[in-house]
């Protein structure tokens, strides 16, 4: 697809006339899809697909236009011609774009993963002899991911990486049920089967008579899933330079200096991960880390070009919504092993659900428990806890009533196929903290 790309740009860029600029970005993937339920293949599937966005500019003015390739060099050729006329005609017929900011500094960049991935058909054998007597239900997706952008300029960029995910819940009945997931570049079977073993042994927890708890605060150890879901939230607008300048983020009061995180908090872009693309739409470079909170203070914002261009600050090639796609937390000094210990009485969290705000300015967020929430008696897991609701502020979980935070972190791959495979990741820790509130 990469050559077929470069076939189709260079053509297009032939037929440009006069002051026209023209930028071209690639979408696609080769993915095998395994949906498995009762630990059993139900569903298998492979997508071969790729996506191209042109987008003409003459002076201010701009129009886009996208549509999905065939692979047939003269069929897509001949489609994106038609497309840029239908973008010729459209042009001259906008208003002038008062916020538009291209790159026309030739920044080219390659970058092409070199993982070896398991057949997909050799994963699901190792999958299924893991899981055997369970009622596992999941879906299974690997395979390469790419990018690219090109523009009339002479810039060039190339993002090809090379991943696997499998997302999966183990039922024992009714809405008993614990979740898991195993996501990375590298596969290994004995990690499989480790995190299988995790699962049977929640089961037996589940199979106990369950705790119910009355609404109050309770100490809680929140996993990295968990710390994931709370994140998640900052993330519509929480970091967003526009967000922040109109006084709409969620993290408005960090930003401004009223409220703050512990001392232990640290947040980061973290493209130089290697999980995302360094490039966007508009042709400007991520840099590799972009602070965002550091030691509990606000430290900066993601800047779309048009933020950069309507503010006036200089910009990080942020994606126009302005979220993190390579979220990372700094890590802890609690090890893992012994956050039950310190923990001692209270709940052990695996996931968090259905998150909202329900006061966007207090950062304070509602949401349900759900899949295999523990209670823990002097460090030891007793029962599983029925579901309930918590609603609490991030500045107070994250902030006085955050204990500790673990070594060791979680590479979560976002699971997300809705049209494409996302390539949006967190690296994060679990936390211990002295409060967490129940509602109901």
């Amino acid at each position: 697809m990469r050559a077929h790309f470069e076939t189709l740009s260079a053509d297009l860029f032939s037929a440009l006339t006069g002051d026209e600029l023209l930028l071209l970005g690639f979408a696609g993937e080769s993915t095998d899809f395994v949906r498995l339920n009762h630990a059993r293949v139900r569903q298998a599937g492979h997508v071969d697909q790729g996506v191209l966005d042109l987008r003409l500019v003459v002076g201010r003015r701009h129009a886009s236009s996208r549509f999905v390739l065939t692979g047939d060099a003269d069929a897509d050729g001949a489609r994106a011609r038609a497309v840029l006329d239908e973008l010729r005609e459209r042009v001259p017929l906008l208003p002038e774009d008062p916020h538009l900011l291209v790159n026309r500094e030739v920044s080219s960049s390659e970058q092409v993963s070199t993982a070896q991935l398991p057949e997909a058909a050799d994963a699901i054998a190792a999958v299924t002899r893991a899981a055997e007597g369970l009622d596992l239900v999941g879906i299974w997706a690997s395979g390469d991911i790419e990018r690219g952008f090109a523009n009339s300029l002479g810039q060039g960029n190339w993002f090809s990486t090379r991943t696997f995910h499998l997302d999966w819940s183990v039922y024992l009945r009714d809405d008993k049920a614990t979740k898991h997931g195993y996501a990375g570049t590298t596969w290994d079977e004995g990690e499989l089967w480790s995190r299988m073993d995790v699962a049977r042994e929640r089961l037996e927890i589940l199979a106990r008579p369950a705790r119910r708890l009355s609404p109050g605060e309770y100490r809680a150890y929140l996993a990295p899933a968990a710390v994931e879901e709370i994140l998640s939230m900052l993330c519509w607008g929480g970091f967003s330079l526009k967000a922040q300048h109109s006084k709409r983020s969620s993290l408005q009061r960090l930003v401004d200096g009223s409220r703050s995180f512990s001392p232990a908090v640290s947040l980061y872009e973290e493209t130089g991960m290697g999980h995302t693309p360094d490039f966007g739409s508009f042709g400007f470079r991520k840099p590799a880390r972009v602070p965002l909170v550091e030691e509990g203070r606000h430290a900066g914002a993601l800047i779309s070009p048009r933020s950069a261009q309507e503010f006036g600050v200089e910009g990080n090639g942020a994606s126009a919504d302005e979220s993190p796609h390579s979220l990372v937390m700094a890590p802890g000094d609690l090890p893992r092993a012994n956050a039950a210990q310190a923990l001692g009485t209270g709940l052990w969290i695996n996931n968090l659900w259905y998150l909202n705000f329900s006061d966007r300015p207090a950062c304070r967020i509602t949401g349900m428990t759900r899949f295999a929430t523990l209670w823990v008696e002097d460090g030891q897991v007793v029962a599983p806890v029925d579901v309930m609701r918590f609603d609490d502020s991030a500045y107070d979980l994250l902030g006085d009533r955050l204990e500790a935070l673990t070594v060791e972190r979680d590479l979560q791959l976002d699971a997300g196929t809705y049209g494409q495979r996302s390539t949006t990741s967190t690296l994060l820790p679990g936390a211990l903290v002295k409060g967490l509130k129940l509602t109901l």
